[in-house]
Order: C-alpha cells, then sequence, then structure tokens
C-alpha cells in the first residue's frame, strides 16, 4: 500500500518544523503542509468525495496548490491538474471527460473554474491562502493518508496533443512515488537541498519531478508563481538555491533579460536542471559562458511521469543529448518495425519502467496505440542512441519535414540558426509546397534594435547547413507562441501567416 502523500506525512512527523514550502508569503514547515492537506482531506471525506472520485484542481504554483494536491491523495480521490489559463469551455471539457466529483479552483481565478463547475452540475470550492477557509469547516483530519495501492489512479493529466481532443494521461501512485525515488537518487537530494521553480505545478515537471522529489526527500522548495527573470532571479538570491529547475525559453530569458545577473548569483547552486523540451546547444552555451553554471538536461512526457532519461551529476555531458535511461527505466530506439535500430541511426523512442502510465483515461484504443502489453511506450519522439546510451532528441515523428524527399529534422536546422546573434528564438516548420511537397520556414524572434534580410540570413545559414534543409521562408515576430511551462507550440503557428510573410518570391 502506497499512498503519494505519504512522505508528507511522515517528513511532518519526523521534522514537522523543518521547511517544506517557501512562496510569496511566510513560508510552510512540513507540518503545516500536512496540517493544510489533512484539512482538505477531511472536507473532501465530508461531502461524499470517496477513493477513486475525480477533483479537478485550479491553482497556480503557491503553496496551497501543494497543499490541495495532497489532500486529495490523502483522500484517495484523484487529482486532475489544469491550467490556470484554461477557458470554461476547455475546463468544463476537462472536467466532463474525466467525470470530476468537484471543482477546487484558486480563488484569483475566476470565472471560468466556477463556470465550468456550474456547466458541470458539481460543487465548487475557492482555494484561498493558507487554505483557512477548510480549516474551519472541516471536521476531524485524518492521521494517516488513506491507504492506496501502486496501481491506483493519483493524477490525471490532459496531454494537449497535435491532433483530436485533449487525452487524460493516467498516473498512478506508483508512478509518482517511483518518479520522485528516482529523481531523488540521481540528484541526490537531501534535506538540506533548497529547491526552486518557476515551472507550473499543474505540469508534469513541475508536479511530479520537481515538487515529488523535493517533498520526498524532506527538501524545501521555493515557488514563483508566474515567470519572470527577474523575479526568478530574485528567488535564486533570496533562498539561496541549491537546485534550480526549468525549461529552455527560461534559461533563455534569464540569459537575455537578467541584465545584473553576474555568477556570484549562482554560486550557492550545485544543480541548474531542464526539461520540457530540447536545450538549443547555443542558449545552454552562452548560459554557463556568462554565469559559470553548468545545466544538465533530462527527458521525459506527461506519459511517463516526466521521467525517461537525465545526464546524471558524475557522467561527461555530451552536446545535445539528453542522457542516459533512469534507474529502473529502460529506453530503446526501434524502426517502424519495432526492431531496434543500430547504434546512432534515427528511429522512434520508447520507455519501460515503473513511471510509465497505465494508460488514457477512457481510451483504450490511444492506449492501445502507444503502450504495449509488455509495458514499453511509443513515444512519437524521434532520437538515436549512442554506444554509452546517451539518448539525443531528434524532433517530433509528426515535426519531421519532407523536402522533395529529404527528411528535415527542426530540430537540427534550430540548433545551427540559435547560433545567429540576433536570434533570440526560432521555431523550424513544415510549410506546404505545391513542388517540393514540404517547405523549411523559421519563424523568428530577434533581439531588440536587430533587422532582418532574408537574402543575408539565407546565405548565413548556407555556409552552416546543407542546402536543402536551409529555410526558403521566414516570419519575423515580436515572440513565439508558447504553452504554460514556456514550451515553444509549433502547432499554434500558422503556415499561411508564414508564407504571406515571406511573400512570393522567398528563394531557392
Amino acid at each position: 500500500m502506497s499512498n503519494a502523500a505519504q512522505a508528507v506525512w511522515d517528513h511532518a512527523t519526523a521534522d514537522p518544523e523543518r521547511v517544506a514550502l517557501r512562496g510569496a508569503a511566510a513560508p510552510w514547515t512540513y507540518g503545516r503542509l500536512r496540517e493544510r492537506a489533512a484539512a482538505v482531506t477531511a472536507r473532501l471525506r465530508d461531502a461524499g468525495i470517496a477513493p477513486g472520485d475525480r477533483v479537478l484542481l485550479i491553482a497556480p504554483s503557491v503553496p496551497e496548490f501543494a497543499g490541495a494536491y495532497y489532500g486529495i491523495h490523502a483522500a484517495g480521490a484523484v487529482a486532475v491538474t489544469a491550467n490556470t489559463m484554461s477557458t470554461r469551455p476547455e475546463l468544463e471539457y476537462v472536467g466532463g471527460d474525466a467525470g470530476v466529483r468537484l471543482v477546487l479552483g484558486w480563488h484569483a481565478v475566476q470565472p471560468a473554474p466556477q463556470e465550468a463547475a456550474a456547466a458541470l452540475g458539481v460543487p465548487f470550492w475557492a482555494l484561498d491562502d493558507e487554505l483557512a477557509s477548510f480549516e474551519s469547516a472541516a471536521p476531524d483530519a485524518p492521521d494517516q493518508p488513506a491507504p492506496r495501492d501502486a496501481g491506483d489512479n493519483a493524477v490525471i493529466l490532459y496531454t494537449s496533443g497535435t491532433t483530436g481532443r485533449p487525452k487524460g494521461a493516467q498516473l498512478t501512485h506508483g508512478n509518482l512515488v517511483a518518479c520522485a525515488e528516482i529523481f531523488t537518487e540521481v540528484l541526490e537530494v537531501t534535506p538540506d537541498d533548497r529547491m526552486g521553480t518557476a515551472l507550473p505545478l499543474f505540469h508534469v515537471f513541475g508536479q511530479a519531478v520537481v515538487m515529488g522529489a523535493a517533498l520526498h526527500a524532506g527538501a524545501s522548495l521555493s515557488l514563483l508563481a508566474r515567470f519572470d527573470p527577474a523575479d526568478l532571479l530574485a528567488l535564486l538570491r533570496r533562498d539561496r538555491l541549491t537546485m534550480m529547475s526549468g525549461v529552455p525559453t527560461m534559461w533563455n530569458a534569464l540569459l537575455h533579460a537578467a541584465g545584473d545577473a553576474r555568477p556570484e548569483d549562482f554560486a550557492s547552486l550545485r544543480l541548474a536542471a531542464s526539461g520540457g523540451a530540447a536545450m538549443p546547444a547555443e542558449v545552454m552555451r552562452a548560459f554557463e559562458d556568462r554565469f559559470d553554471c553548468k545545466i544538465l538536461e533530462g527527458y521525459g512526457l506527461s506519459e511517463t511521469t516526466g521521467a525517461a532519461t537525465f545526464n546524471g551529476l558524475h557522467r561527461e555531458r555530451k552536446p545535445s543529448c539528453v542522457g542516459i535511461a533512469l534507474p529502473r527505466c529502460a529506453v530503446e530506439v526501434r524502426d517502424q518495425s519495432g526492431a531496434v535500430v543500430p547504434t546512432g541511426d534515427v528511429g522512434e523512442i520508447h520507455i519501460k519502467g515503473p513511471v510509465v502510465m497505465s494508460g488514457y483515461w477512457d481510451r483504450p484504443e490511444a492506449t492501445a496505440e502507444v503502450l504495449s502489453p509488455d509495458g514499453w511506450l511509443k513515444t512519437g519522439d524521434l532520437g538515436t542512441a549512442d554506444e554509452d546510451g546517451d539518448i539525443r532528441i531528434v524532433d517530433r515523428v509528426k515535426d519531421l519535414i519532407i523536402r522533395g524527399g529529404y527528411n528535415v529534422y527542426p530540430r537540427e536546422v534550430e540548433e545551427v540558426l540559435y547560433e545567429h546573434p540576433d536570434v533570440v528564438e526560432v521555431a523550424v516548420v513544415g510549410v506546404p509546397d505545391d513542388h517540393f511537397g514540404e517547405e523549411v520556414a523559421a519563424v523568428l524572434a530577434l533581439a531588440p534594435g536587430a533587422t532582418f534580410d532574408a537574402d543575408a540570413f539565407r546565405a548565413w545559414a548556407k555556409e552552416r547547413l546543407s542546402a536543402y534543409k536551409v529555410p526558403r521562408l521566414f516570419q519575423v515576430v515580436d515572440t513565439l507562441p508558447k504553452g504554460p511551462t514556456g514550451k515553444i507550440l509549433k502547432r499554434e503557428i500558422d503556415a499561411g501567416a508564414v508564407r504571406e510573410a515571406s511573400g512570393a518570391g522567398a528563394g531557392t
């Protein structure tokens, strides 16, 4: 029997005054976190929420998120976490698909959660500061979390996907505990560590990997509710963070916007971890050169509890690689027939281990498409494995551009374009073309004051890329579309707008 909330209860018993969470207000100790979570649990039980029932949770990265999240777990219920920017129709879809019995929404996120609850015909409870209303309204709090089996659902995370309606990835208590145990081991997290992040806790990286590992190990976790590079730097300085986690766009923003940042600001850090998307090598190099702080990459999906590979603290880090399989996990690169490809060849990445989801909620056919009976998950990501087992992510299968019969991997082109001194952000996409089938297009965000000359830029790229990989179409934008974690969303790039911005004579 293993409830994902058990570690919080255990640390609160062993050392109730140790700091668990830091936000904008006073820190929460482990004793306080257990008290708040238990109050949520008691009120859920009093309202008739039974083990296995689904509860929709909408809140930013604040200590109260953790209190509600572990309170749901301790009740034996299933947390369905959603983006705080979600609209009423989006929340209504997620809540309806998961069959939620209740909606918990942060008091400042209005009116979508309350409207969605009304449309679904379920109660809405507002989460306030310190979860004070739960303490005053709850009956006796439980001494221990409800017993749960490792295979029981703990979380349902809806994946955005590139086509169709979002699907709910079912993560079990066993998945969450395994993820926390694995990252506590590989990151060597101790109760003395001061971890920090601006990642959204409603997403798998912030929720399962960062918060899960920190609280499993008994460390403290500093939270920034909304990412801002200056605010993240202030958090680093204030709490003397020893570990900080983010996605590539966060590190890139910190590099370009934190004007007064110095290497001394990063002196307390023993680890900067990046995930959620591939880290451009040029951004990593520039960050490390400026701040004398190394970034280690990992790789995972919502369907793998955010865990699959990591570079490791005591290994040689290889450029553009996301490391080797995590302990208790296996990674293989396979061709379309399912056979493992030769070392160095490109294929689809498959993952197996205790972090792999049990399946998609109420989607047996979709589950069967990606999850084999023997537990291997097809990721939809293209990559390679070298002789040491280091994985390099080449691209998404669906992002592959086929131009005139030649395969173009957008990430390879992006890595080169990031080397241009005027490029801050870039996304390379395929645009339909009558002659070549697809044409290579680059959407660029430039440094302040930079001007763009398509012919000069294309000539620069031709010196570094094979001719068929060089973008012919360009669009310059103020900023690229991003998801809640800061990941660039290529699916929101309008191919027609890119072609229109390039004009009829794009060049050859």
